[in-house]
């Protein structure tokens, strides 16, 4: 009878099921090997500055390795406020799950703050992420494909290299100067490698606190628009502008309107804990990013989207921004005038006018990786500049970020550097 054939078949099926079980049980039979990690978490490795800001942890220690915003200037009142008044008065609403594109209110205050600086925005312009970095992976996973190729600054913003080989990029260096990315190089670089994208940070830029000139930032809309680029923005640090004028947005320029994607964050200007940022894409793109975001995680937190709406439409974040802007002059004011005597004879360093990073450069033959444990053994850290170079690296670089410390501890862990380096 086919029911009692099906019935032995189960039977028999539990039963060597059940003698496997008990085998493994006793230890009398291996385990095969579970699959291989994908190549993409094999080829890409932790973040060197996460692993020093572990080495650093001890309180003695003055760290100018992580950019980290000063904790003592968040404005955590006003912000506990704006919580507070979200849950009292919509609480089902704020603690609900949400649309993929983000808080209506948001976005419309990000779009008029982007509007004022220059960038004709709307709220359906925008994307709110968990972070501009989680905007850079969406773009990634949107755009590339395993062994497209990729250009970026020389140095280049660690968490993107990341990002980038995850996807399985091919990552190029585009020379830079003093002023930042030259236009030049970019041109004959995209016509010999054809890539598919420009990651760019033009102002106060992550690791060395340089920004582009306007001039070179229309160079750039016009090497994109006549090679066919897509541009990706990052600007986590425009509005840390603490002497000058601001420079336009890249994307405001000729050339560069209809393939630029701008990258726009929270977490320096009011508080990194949050987790915010913003995309502002072409509307193909923003698509493609809004699908890649649902896989990831749906929609970013509701309540501190709510949240930061409310701060931003009632806090008086101008003032909160001028009170940072004038204690980050200080610290840099702090740094820039000790490091002449904490580093070698013959080093170099720029002076940026706004953000959080000093980039230097020891002389010829020292080597900032090789240096940094005896460094910490004096209480004092920084970041090697090397792990920042997607091609060859500047050994005797060193990124040093200014905001986290005061100015006493800033003079303090100066005083320590050079011991160590003497």
């Amino acid at each position: 009878m086919p029911g009692a054939a099906s019935a032995t078949a189960t039977t028999v099926s539990t039963a060597v099921s059940l003698a496997t079980t008990a085998d493994f049980a006793a230890g009398s039979v291996t385990a095969a090997p579970v699959p291989e990690l994908a190549g993409r978490a094999s080829r890409t490795g932790a973040s060197p500055v996460r692993e020093i800001l572990a080495l650093t942890a001890r309180p003695e220690v003055i760290s100018f390795a992580g950019g980290l915003p000063a904790p003592e200037l968040f404005d955590a009142e006003g912000i506990a406020d704006a919580f507070r008044h979200v849950l009292a008065d919509r609480p089902q609403q704020v603690l609900q799950y949400s649309t993929t594109e983000g808080d209506p209110a948001l976005r419309g205050i990000v779009a008029g703050r982007a509007t004022a600086r220059g960038l004709a925005t709307g709220p359906d312009d925008l994307l709110i992420t968990t972070g501009s970095q989680q905007g850079l992976t969406l773009l990634s996973t949107a755009l590339l494909e395993p062994g497209d190729t990729v250009v970026v600054e020389a140095p280049c913003y660690l968490a993107a290299l990341q990002i980038f080989s995850f996807a399985g990029a091919r990552v190029v260096s585009v020379p830079c100067d003093d002023d930042g990315l030259d236009p030049e190089a970019l041109d004959e670089i995209v016509a010999r490698e054809r890539p598919k994208l420009l990651y760019t940070v033009p102002t106060f830029q992550n690791p060395t606190g340089r920004t582009l000139p306007a001039e070179r930032r229309a160079a750039i809309g016009a090497v994109a628009a006549r090679r066919g680029l897509w541009i990706v923005e990052d600007d986590p640090y425009g509005e840390l502008r603490f002497e000058g004028e601001p420079v336009p947005w890249v994307a405001t320029f000729p050339g560069a309107e209809d393939r630029t994607a701008l990258l726009g964050s929270f977490s320096k200007i009011m508080a990194p804990g949050l987790r915010l940022g913003w995309l502002r894409a072409p509307a193909a793109l923003r698509r493609a990013c809004v699908i890649a975001k649902q896989a990831a995680d749906l929609h970013t937190s509701t309540i501190d989207q709510a949240a930061t709406a409310h701060y931003l439409a009632h806090a008086d974040l101008a003032a909160h921004l001028g009170r940072v802007q004038v204690a980050y002059r200080e610290r840099r004011d702090a740094l820039l005038a000790g490091l002449g005597d904490a580093l070698p004879e013959g080093s170099r360093w720029n002076r940026p006018t706004g953000g959080m990073f000093v980039w230097a450069q020891l002389p010829a033959g020292y080597d900032a990786t090789e240096l940094l444990p005896s460094v910490v053994e004096h209480d004092v850290a920084y970041v090697p500049g090397a792990p920042f170079f997607a091609g060859q690296a500047d050994a005797a670089t060193m990124r040093l970020s200014f905001v986290t410390h005061s100015p006493e501890e800033i003079r303090e862990g100066l005083r320590r550097l050079g011991a160590a380096l003497r």
